[in-house]
């Protein structure tokens, strides 16, 4: 092996290692976004669920208020507690 093709080999494979290092991180920070949005629903739907267990609030499961709970979160079901409680469920 010559000394030009080992140069032209170490470049190209120091090349691929920063292309992974880069492609990594942005998969990772892609990762905590869904992670964050993923645990945002699920706290949603939880505490419609806990809501609905309480005498006094009685919030329809359907697809509407699924969705607001999913993707409002906690601020979502919020929501529909004040939608509730004003008289519109």
């Amino acid at each position: 092996m010559d000394i030009v093709s080992f140069i032209n080999l170490l470049v190209i494979g120091l090349f691929l290692v920063l292309l992974g290092i880069v492609g990594i991180k942005i998969l990772f920070k892609i990762g905590k976004t869904v992670s964050g949005i993923v645990f945002n629903m699920l706290l949603g739907f939880a505490v419609l669920f806990l809501a609905n267990l309480l005498p006094f609030i009685n919030i329809p499961i359907n697809i509407l208020t699924i969705a607001v709970a999913g993707f409002g979160g906690i601020m979502g079901v919020g929501l529909l507690i004040f939608a509730q409680v004003l008289g519109f469920f």
